[in-house]
C-alpha cells in the first residue's frame, strides 16, 4: 500500500504498476529496467513538464490532428501505464492503436490486447509481416495500419526502429525522458516528458486544436527538435545546478 502522503507518490505508482504488469508477462523483464532508465531522467528534469515538453506535446498534437492516418504504437510499458490514457488520445485524435514489441510472443500480444481493450481502446489487429526493415520482431506490423501510416506516436521507443520509421518517410513522435538517446535525436518531434504526464497534454492540445488549422500548421511551420532537445539537456543542467546550489 503506498501512501498518498508520500513525495513520490505518483512515480511510486508507476513502479508498482510495472512491476505487477511484469509479473502478469504483460511488460517484458527487460521493460522493468527500461522504465529504471526513464525514471532516472525524470530525476534529473526535475519530474515536471517543462515549457518545451508542453510546447512538444502541443506540436504533437498539431501534427496528429494534420495526419492522413495517423498511428499510436503501443508496447507492453505503454500500456501497463497508460492504457487508459491511450483511449482519451484516441479518442480525441480518431488515431490508430496498434501493439508493437520487441520482446514478442502470442501470450503477450493477447494480454495486452485484452488490458488495452477493457480499457476501451480500439486496438487493430490483423495480419503482420516483417514491413519495417529490421531483422528482430519489431518489424512486425500491419500493412494497414503502422505501415500505412504518415504519422506514427511511439511512447518509449527503441533507436533502431525509430530509424528504420524515418527512412521509410513516415514522421515519428516520441515521448522519451533521455534527451541524449538515438530515439530522440533521430525522431521527427521528441517529447521529454513522462508518458504518463505527456498524454494528457496532447489530448487537451487536440481538443483546443481542433477546428484551428492556422494555430496547428503554425506549431508545425515553427518545429525545431534539435532546439527541444537543447532545451531539454538545459532543464536537466539547470536542475542539477539548483540541487548542488552551485553552476555546473
Amino acid at each position: 500500500m503506498i501512501p498518498k502522503d508520500h513525495p513520490r507518490y505518483a512515480s511510486l505508482v508507476r513502479r508498482e504498476k510495472i512491476a505487477n504488469a511484469a509479473w502478469d508477462k504483460i511488460v517484458a523483464m527487460e521493460g522493468v529496467g527500461s522504465h529504471g532508465r526513464g525514471e532516472a531522467f525524470d530525476y534529473l528534469i526535475g519530474e515536471k513538464t517543462t515549457d518545451t515538453a508542453l510546447l512538444a506535446e502541443r506540436t504533437a498534437a498539431a501534427m496528429l490532428l494534420n495526419a492522413k492516418q495517423a498511428v499510436i504504437s503501443v508496447n507492453g510499458n505503454t500500456a501497463a501505464l497508460a492504457a487508459d490514457l491511450i483511449r482519451d488520445l484516441q479518442k480525441e485524435s480518431g488515431a490508430m492503436v496498434e501493439i508493437n514489441l520487441f520482446h514478442r510472443t502470442e501470450e503477450r500480444m493477447r494480454k495486452i490486447e485484452k488490458l488495452l481493450r477493457d480499457n476501451g481502446v480500439d486496438v487493430h489487429t490483423g495480419p503482420v509481416e516483417r514491413l519495417v526493415p529490421l531483422s528482430h520482431d519489431r518489424g512486425l506490423c500491419t500493412r494497414d495500419g503502422i505501415y500505412s501510416a504518415d504519422v506514427v506516436l511511439v511512447p518509449l521507443e527503441d533507436g533502431d526502429r525509430c530509424e528504420a520509421l524515418i527512412g521509410m518517410g513516415k514522421k515519428v513522435i516520441t515521448i522519451d525522458l533521455n534527451p541524449l538517446s538515438r530515439t530522440a535525436k533521430t525522431a521527427t518531434l521528441t517529447i521529454c516528458d513522462e508518458l504518463t504526464r505527456a498524454l494528457p497534454n496532447i489530448t487537451a492540445a487536440v481538443k483546443e486544436l481542433k477546428g484551428n488549422g492556422a494555430a496547428a500548421d503554425e506549431l508545425i511551420k515553427n518545429h525545431d527538435n534539435g532546439k527541444l532537445l537543447d532545451s531539454a539537456v538545459t532543464s536537466i543542467m539547470e536542475n542539477l545546478s539548483n540541487a548542488l546550489g552551485r553552476k555546473v
